[in-house]
C-alpha cells in the first residue's frame, strides 16, 4: 500500500498542476487575471516539484512523462492563450464586426498550439540535456500571465495597440519552437565557475521583483531571453536532466 502511494506521488503532483491550469483558465475567461496568473505561478510549482519527487523517489513511467506534457500545455498553453485572447476581446471591445480588429483575439490561440508543438518537439528531442532549445513553455506562460496582471489598466487604456499585443503574441509563439539555445536554470553545484550565468540572472531578477511586483516575472523572461541570445554560442542545446 506504501509503495503504490509512493509511486502515485509525481502523477498526483501532476495532477495538481493541470487542475491548476483549468483554473487559471476559468479565471482567465472570467476576467479575473491575477487570481489566473496566481494558478498558472501555482501550476508552475507542481511542475517543479513533480519532477523533483520523481527523481528523489526513483519513481518514473511512460504515463507520467505524457501526463505532463498534457498538464504543461493546459497550465502553460491554454490558460495564458486564455489570458492575451480575454485582453484583445477588452482591446477591440468597439470593432467593427468583420473587421480585422474583430479577429484579432483568436491570434491568441497561438500560443496553445505552440506550447503543444514546443513540448512534443522537448520530448522527441535527444539535444537537449543540459539546456534549451527555444523559450521553454513555462517562461512564456509567466510572461504573459504577470503582464496582463500587472498591467492590465495599461494595456486596455487606448494607449497600446491591439495590433502590438497580437503581433507580440505571434513573436513569443514563434520563440516557443525557434532554434535559438537557452541556457537552463537548473544547478548542479553551487560553484561560481560553473553557474556564473545562472548567478547573473539571479542578481537581476531580485531588483526586478522588488521595484516590478507583479511585472517583474514578465521582466525576468525578457531578460532571460535577452541574456540568452547575448551568450548562446549556436551550437545544438541539450535536455535539463
Amino acid at each position: 500500500m506504501a509503495n503504490r502511494i509512493i509511486r502515485n506521488i509525481p502523477n498526483t503532483l501532476t495532477c495538481l498542476n493541470l487542475l491548476s491550469g483549468c483554473l487559471a483558465c476559468a479565471a482567465a475567461f472570467a476576467g479575473d487575471y491575477v487570481q489566473a496568473f496566481a494558478f498558472i505561478v501555482a501550476g508552475a510549482a507542481f511542475d517543479f516539484f513533480d519532477g523533483l519527487a520523481a527523481r528523489a523517489l526513483h519513481v518514473y513511467s511512460v504515463i507520467g512523462k505524457d501526463l505532463d506534457s498534457l498538464a504543461d500545455d493546459v497550465t502553460f498553453g491554454v490558460a495564458p492563450g486564455a489570458m492575451v485572447f480575454m485582453l484583445l476581446r477588452e482591446m477591440t471591445v468597439h470593432a467593427q464586426p468583420g473587421g480585422l480588429e474583430a479577429w484579432l483575439p483568436y491570434v491568441a490561440f497561438a500560443i496553445p498550439v505552440f506550447s503543444g508543438l514546443r513540448l512534443a518537439k522537448f520530448n522527441n528531442d535527444a539535444r537537449q540535456t543540459t539546456s534549451f532549445i527555444g523559450l521553454p513553455v513555462p517562461a512564456n506562460a509567466l510572461f504573459w500571465g504577470a503582464l496582463i496582471a500587472g498591467q492590465h489598466a495599461w494595456l486596455v487604456s487606448g494607449n497600446v495597440s491591439p495590433l502590438a499585443v497580437a503581433a507580440l503574441a505571434c513573436l513569443s509563439a514563434w520563440l516557443l519552437v525557434c532554434e535559438l539555445p537557452m541556457f537552463s536554470l537548473k544547478f548542479k553545484d553551487l560553484s561560481w565557475q560553473a553557474n556564473r550565468l545562472r548567478f547573473l540572472f539571479l542578481a537581476v531578477c531580485i531588483p526586478l521583483l522588488a521595484v516590478l511586483g507583479i511585472s517583474g516575472f514578465a521582466a525576468i523572461v525578457v531578460w532571460y531571453i535577452l541574456l540568452s541570445l547575448l551568450t548562446c554560442k549556436r551550437k545544438p542545446a541539450t535536455k535539463p536532466e
